[in-house]
């Protein structure tokens, strides 16, 4: 090519020597460029083309990923530096062979950095690919995928930066490979918080301690909320005030955090919280009370059941029954303790397999605490506040009708009413 090209020249009237050594190269090395950007233009503008004609075809979605995520258009560079690598000796054929393979080796050690540079390129996006596809699986909740890609685009950068030094200095990569060893205690100190959040980063996804879309709490780092993103050294909280906060990974392997996922997953949430009851108004229950809690639906039967099974006991024990102290009795509190659990065993948001418990706790200065331990079937914060508002509504609000009140500390306006009771005429009776 290029003895045709020369000949050209000189037929043009060129000098032969401004032919031969300026001219003709850099004619030819002007037609490999041509054919590298027709190369180039037949690889992206019809080779690509009709390929992602049929990706668009196909049902499967790894393939759409790959054009979403440009893998294909950055391979496509591939194509003017083949052409350029294997025809680079073409310019340089009339030179002496120390001069020609001298230029040949910058020119093709320049298109190899270039496809190193352009592979990393590749490579990256192609796991970015992957890690799209893989978030589509559900397992990609329990084990994020972002740290492991963060990792291996790491590995790729530390590989393509050797084989460029390679390449620039003339070594053979295990050379540079071999002389790490005596910077490892630099850089172990120097990357110590980058090298803790790698290990940390696998470590939280390999165990799978935190996903996307788990519920944790850290308080020390003002995080709560829902996580949205576990890279590879940080996690990322959005918090309830839509507020973002990033933690470092090891933060997470180092310290304690709550993580709301197992109540999640369970089905239910718990439900804890005591009325406390004016100990002045607890009493054993006479004939009118038992008359008028008989007519209230949930515990209808329960009080025939119980009257019976007293009375029974007391005849068989010849209980004096002159006396309320003889023998066994009800009592308003143990009957409302159980309205209450007939109450939540009927109440349709209420998880029956679950822990279920209303318990006396022992008496204090406040009163006497009946505490309600069960848990809701609705896990969803905001539809869990509102079906325990709910209970407790109704709770608070039966209280009277077991001739019981529920504790209050006394206010100004308590103190105020008595003293308006006990004063006449200005005077304090």
């Amino acid at each position: 090519m290029l003895e045709f090209i020369y000949d050209w020249l000189l037929s043009l009237g060129v000098e032969p020597e401004m032919a031969k050594n300026w001219t003709a190269p850099l004619l030819v090395g002007l037609c490999i460029l041509a054919l590298s950007v027709i190369a180039d233009f037949i690889v992206k503008r019809i080779a690509l083309r009709t390929l992602k004609y049929v990706i668009e075809k196909t049902t499967t979605p790894w393939d759409d990923a790959f054009v979403e995520h440009r893998v294909l258009d950055r391979l496509a560079h591939m194509a003017p530096a083949v052409v350029i690598y294997l025809l680079a000796d073409l310019p340089f054929a009339g030179m002496t062979e120390a001069d020609r393979d001298y230029c040949v080796a910058i020119v093709r050690d320049a298109v190899q950095i270039f496809v190193v540079i352009i592979s990393i390129w590749v490579i990256a996006a192609f796991l970015n690919a992957a890690l799209s596809v893989y978030q589509t699986f559900e397992i990609s909740r329990e084990v994020p995928g972002r740290g492991f890609v963060q990792v291996l685009k790491i590995l790729t950068y530390f590989v393509g930066g050797i084989l460029i030094l390679s390449i620039l200095l003339d070594r053979n990569p295990v050379y540079f490979l071999s002389g790490l060893g005596a910077l490892m205690a630099i850089l172990l100190l120097v990357f110590k918080d980058a090298i803790l959040g790698l290990v940390a980063g696998i470590q939280l996804s390999a165990n799978k301690m935190v996903a996307v879309g788990d519920w944790i709490e850290m308080p020390k780092y003002g995080a709560d909320g829902d996580v949205i993103e576990v890279a590879l050294t940080t996690v990322k909280v959005q918090n309830w005030d839509k507020t973002i906060t990033s933690i470092p990974a090891y933060s997470l392997i180092s310290e304690s955090f709550k993580n709301w996922r197992g109540m999640q997953e369970s089905g239910g949430r718990r439900i804890k919280r005591s009325i406390l009851i004016d100990i002045q108004t607890i009493k054993f229950c006479d004939e009118e009370m038992l008359a008028r809690f008989s007519k209230i639906k949930h515990i209808a039967a329960y009080i025939e059941h119980k009257k019976d099974e007293l009375a029974k006991f007391n005849q068989d024990q010849k209980v004096d029954e002159s006396s309320l102290v003889n023998g066994r009795r009800m009592t308003n509190v143990g009957t409302f303790r159980a309205y209450i659990v007939a109450y939540l065993r009927h109440h349709p948001k209420v998880n029956q397999e679950m822990t279920f418990l209303v318990r006396q706790l022992p008496p204090q200065e406040h009163g006497l605490p009946i505490e309600i331990y069960v848990f809701c079937s609705d896990t969803v914060w905001a539809n869990y506040e509102a079906i325990q508002a709910d209970i407790f509504d109704h709770i608070l609000s039966v209280v009277p009708e077991f001739d019981l009140s529920v504790f209050q500390a006394p206010t100004g306006h308590d103190f105020k009413h008595l003293a308006e009771k006990n004063c006449h005429g200005g005077r304090l009776i």
